[in-house]
């Protein structure tokens, strides 16, 4: 009986803490896995841009009409819908 407290402690964790981050860090994986040429995205440091080229650890993003800069694929946070940036 010593013991039933710890193990309920441990369950509410699991569901509100550990499974939460698990399914976020599978979504992640799965949407860095879907870019595609084209796409706008947001940067974790908060850049917004299109890609134009990937390749496995990188992507160009045109920030500005003929200006590109590379970041690492894993640096993109979130994928925008299409036509976001012309909206900004």
């Amino acid at each position: 009986m010593a013991f039933l407290p710890m193990i309920a402690i441990f369950v509410v964790f699991y569901f509100l803490l550990i499974r939460p981050q698990q399914k976020r860090a599978k979504e992640q994986k799965a949407m860095l896995g879907a870019l595609q040429k084209g796409d706008e995205v947001v940067t974790a440091g908060g850049i917004v841009g299109k890609i134009g080229k990937l390749t496995d650890q990188y992507a160009a993003l045109e920030v500005a009409p003929n200006v590109e800069i590379t970041v690492q694929r894993q640096s993109v946070a979130q994928l925008l819908p299409k036509g976001t940036i012309k909206a900004l």
